[in-house]
């Protein structure tokens, strides 16, 4: 296969994971990102949920998240080989109800997901509680979802860069200002390329004029605890809740960490965390996990998904020689697997993973 030089435009995890796939398929690589692994990737939760997150109407985005799911055990292990663990968690979510609006909600989706062949176990607030200890007594039930997994966020993105750079990616530190065929323009200059890449998260809709309008960011702010000596140690697997209409959830970390979050709401490219925002999150938690009150409050950060229009991603051809990585919204930890293998059949002029084609750029004109 001939040697391209490709242009990845963004070093957030799907940056890094098509620069990685990409060199080691034998291309010639460089990332274009002034922070490569920090932005959104950075501050994520961390979970690979494509079930918990289902909702009827979006069946495309549950089948391309469900087959990206599929490789991520093989991603994980080849990763660990190439740049060190990510931290995959195999322990499963629950997702739990704790009024009757709540419980009403939950079995909407645990019959959606069983009209569509995907089967969950709804369970009763005591049964629930002896799955996880520390949930609150006014847990109504939920539901187990044993085939979600999770991710350490942080041990993935330093993964990821050995990775890249253990295959011969090369790193320019310089923001991208417009992709087109055959090159970058960024802050110092032009990037001559065979193939760009656009992995610019939230940024991505300035760079090319057929995602203009397409992708906007969307604000989330999440907070990093650690358990105390004398509190309660956190849960097992990752808990997910909606509390007074807002979407909660706690992942843990093997290193004794609780990821708590997250806000979402609409905030422009604003990344400044809320005294609102803190408070909101830490009492729905409270509610779900009342242990979480005594823990250490770690770090307070807030990122910018890239939300598309319509939940799915954007990927494959924008136009000559450049191709779209973008618009994940919540799901870019758990698409990067499938994202960075389309990119690289591409390349290499073959068939994409199945799911893929329902996420073409071309759909919204």
């Amino acid at each position: 296969m001939r040697s391209n030089r490709i242009a990845v435009v963004g070093g957030g995890v799907i940056g890094l994971s098509v620069a990685w796939r990409a060199a080691a398929a034998g291309h010639r690589v460089t990332v274009v990102d002034p922070k490569p692994g920090r932005g959104a990737s950075w501050v994520a939760g961390g979970m690979l949920a494509p079930i918990a997150e289902a909702w009827p109407g979006e069946e495309a985005a549950l089948r391309l998240g469900e087959e990206s799911l599929r490789r991520w055990p093989a991603f994980a292990e080849e990763l660990a080989a190439d740049g060190g663990g990510p931290g995959l968690s195999m322990a499963g979510t629950v997702v739990v109800a704790l009024d009757r609006g709540d419980a009403d909600q939950l079995a909407i989706l645990a019959d959606y997901l069983g009209s569509v062949g995907r089967a969950v176990e709804t369970v009763t607030g005591r049964r629930m509680r002896i799955v996880e200890p520390g949930l609150s007594g006014a847990v109504r039930g939920g539901l187990l979802v044993p085939g979600d997994l999770a991710v350490d966020n942080r041990k993935l993105l330093r993964s990821l860069r050995a990775a890249a750079d253990r295959c011969g990616a090369e790193f320019l530190a310089e923001k991208a200002t417009e992709v087109a065929a055959g090159h970058v323009t960024t802050s110092q200059g032009d990037l001559t390329c065979d193939v760009a890449v656009i992995a610019a998260g939230a940024w991505s809709a300035n760079l090319h004029p057929e995602l203009k309008g397409a992708v906007r960011p969307l604000k989330g702010e999440i907070l990093r605890l650690r358990a105390r000596r004398t509190s309660l140690p956190p849960p097992s697997r990752t808990v997910r809740a909606v509390v007074e209409g807002r979407p909660i959830y706690l992942v843990p970390r093997a290193d004794g960490e609780l990821v708590l979050g997250a806000t979402q709401y609409e905030a422009g490219f604003d990344e400044t965390v809320t005294a609102r925002g803190v408070r909101e999150l830490l009492e729905g938690a409270e509610r779900i996990f009342p242990g979480i009150g005594e823990y250490e409050l770690v770090e307070i950060a807030a990122g910018l998904r890239a939300a598309s229009v319509d939940t799915l991603p954007f990927l494959g051809e924008l136009g000559d020689g450049v191709f779209a990585a973008t618009g994940h919204h919540r799901n870019g930890l758990l698409m990067a697997p499938v994202t960075a293998d389309a990119i690289v059949a591409w390349l290499a002029g073959e068939k994409p993973p199945e799911g893929v084609e329902a996420a073409h750029p071309g759909r919204l004109r």
